[in-house]
C-alpha cells in the first residue's frame, strides 16, 4: 500500500494544473440551484475524456458515474460532491471572478467538484490496484430547499448498485490547507427556515391605544422565542434559534399593518425538533392573540442532522493520518450549519469531513458564504488524494 500511495501522491501533482484549471473554469462561471446547466456539461465532458462511463439528468442536472476495480469485489463505494453556487456578488479581484453578476461559488462547491474529479481520475488511472466499485455522484441543489440530496435518492441514485459507504467533504476556510477535520456521530445541524408575518390594525404612532403595535407583538414574539432554546432545550441538544429578518415598513409616525420575520431552527433530535416547531407557533400566535393581533406561522422543514458513522470515520481518520501525517487531522466538535448529505448519511454508513482550504499568510481566509470567499488552492492536491486514498482503502477493507 506504500507504493500506491506513493503512485497516487505523484497523480495528484501530475494532475494539479488540471483540476485547478477546471475549478477556476466553475467559479468563473457559477449557476444557482436547480440551474447548473453549464457545470453539468463540464462535468460530462471531462467524464467523457477520462473514458468513465456516466448517466446525466438526475434531479434535474445532476450526473452519476461509475468506476470499476480490475479487482473481484461486490463492495461499492460512493463519492458525493455538490454543484451549485450563491445569490452573492463577488467582490474578490482575481482573473476567475465570477462573470454572472449576483452568483458566486462562495461555499466552495467549486472545489468539491473538482476533487471529485481529480480523485476519479486518479482512481480511473490506478483501477488495476483496487477491487469492487466507485460511484461518483455530482449533485445540484444542496443550497435550496428540499435539496438535490433525497430528489437523487428518490430517483434511484442509491440503487444498482447499493453502496456500502458514501464519503463526502466540505471545505473549511478556518482550517489551513494540508489538514482535514473529523467527526464521528453528530456532526451538522438539522435545519428549518421560519416565517411569520404578524398581522394587526395599524395605525398614527402617537395613538397606540386606538390601533395594534405590529412592531411592540413582533418585538415580544423575538424575546419569547428564545426561551424555547434556554428554558425548553435540554443541554443536551444544542439547538440555535434565530430571526435574521424583520420588515416592518412603517415610519416614524406609523404603525405598520403587519410585520414580516425570517428565522432558522438548527438542532440535533428529530424529536425535540418537532417539538420546538410546535413550540414556535405556539408561543408566536398566542402572544399575538394576548396583545390583540395574530400571527401566522409557516415553517419551511429542511435538512435532517447528519450523523457520521462511527467506524467508516474511524477508519477515514486513520487513512488520512496515514496519507497526511498524524499533525494534519484534526478532530471538529459538532457544527450548527446544515447540509442535506445528510439525507445519504440516513441510508448508508457515511463520513463527512473537512477539507482544510484557508491560507493565512496568504491572507485566505474568509468565512462561507462571504463575498470574498476563497480558496488556497493547494488543497485541492490534497483534497483528490486524499479522496483516492480513502477509497482504495475502505474499498480492500
Amino acid at each position: 500500500m506504500q507504493d500506491l500511495k506513493k503512485k497516487i501522491k505523484n497523480l495528484s501533482k501530475e494532475f494539479y494544473q488540471e483540476i485547478v484549471g477546471i475549478r477556476r473554469m466553475l467559479h468563473a462561471n457559477p449557476e444557482l440551484s436547480t440551474k447548473e446547466y453549464k457545470t453539468s456539461e463540464t462535468i460530462a465532458k471531462k467524464l467523457t475524456e477520462y473514458n468513465i462511463p456516466f448517466m446525466k439528468g438526475m434531479a434535474g442536472t445532476g450526473i452519476v458515474a461509475e468506476i470499476r476495480g480490475k479487482g473481484k469485489s461486490d463492495k461499492t463505494i460512493a463519492l458525493r460532491a455538490d454543484m451549485d453556487a450563491l445569490p452573492i456578488t463577488e467582490m474578490n479581484d482575481v482573473d476567475y471572478k465570477s462573470k454572472n453578476k449576483g452568483v458566486m461559488h462562495a461555499c466552495g462547491h467549486d472545489v468539491h467538484i473538482s476533487v471529485l474529479l481529480g480523485a476519479a481520475k486518479i482512481l480511473n488511472t490506478l483501477s488495476d490496484s483496487f477491487s469492487g466499485t466507485v460511484k461518483l455522484i455530482f449533485q445540484p441543489s444542496e443550497e435550496q430547499f428540499p435539496g438535490g440530496a433525497i430528489t437523487m435518492i428518490n430517483e434511484g441514485v442509491l440503487e444498482n448498485p447499493t453502496p456500502d459507504f458514501i464519503i463526502g467533504e466540505h471545505v473549511m476556510p478556518a482550517l489551513e490547507t494540508g489538514k482535514i477535520g473529523v467527526k464521528s456521530g453528530k456532526f451538522t445541524a438539522s435545519t428549518d427556515e421560519l416565517y411569520f408575518t404578524v398581522k394587526g390594525k395599524g395605525g398614527h404612532a402617537a395613538t397606540p391605544y386606538a390601533n395594534t403595535d405590529t412592531i411592540l407583538i413582533a418585538a415580544q414574539i423575538i424575546i419569547a422565542l428564545q426561551q424555547i432554546v434556554s428554558r425548553k432545550a435540554r443541554p443536551s441538544i444544542p439547538t440555535v434559534l434565530s430571526i435574521g429578518r424583520v420588515i416592518a415598513d412603517g415610519r416614524t409616525n406609523i404603525i405598520p399593518n403587519e410585520v414580516k420575520m425570517e428565522g432558522i431552527l438548527r438542532t440535533f433530535d428529530e424529536a425535540w425538533r418537532r417539538q420546538a416547531l410546535e413550540k414556535i407557533i405556539e408561543i408566536s400566535k398566542g402572544i399575538a392573540k394576548t396583545l390583540g393581533g395574530d400571527c401566522d406561522v409557516s415553517i419551511a422543514h429542511g435538512y435532517p442532522f447528519l450523523n457520521n458513522d462511527e467506524t467508516l470515520t474511524k477508519n477515514v481518520k486513520k487513512y488520512a493520518q496515514e496519507y497526511l501525517g498524524d499533525d494534519n487531522v484534526v478532530d471538529l466538535d459538532i457544527e450548527t450549519i446544515s447540509e442535506d448529505f445528510a439525507y445519504y448519511a440516513q441510508r448508508l454508513p457515511s463520513c463527512f469531513y473537512k477539507l482544510g482550504v484557508g491560507n493565512k499568510a496568504k491572507g485566505i481566509d474568509s468565512d462561507l458564504h462571504s463575498s470574498t470567499f476563497n480558496v488556497d488552492e493547494k488543497s485541492i492536491e490534497y483534497g483528490m488524494g486524499l479522496m483516492a486514498w480513502v477509497t482504495v482503502n475502505q474499498l480492500k477493507k
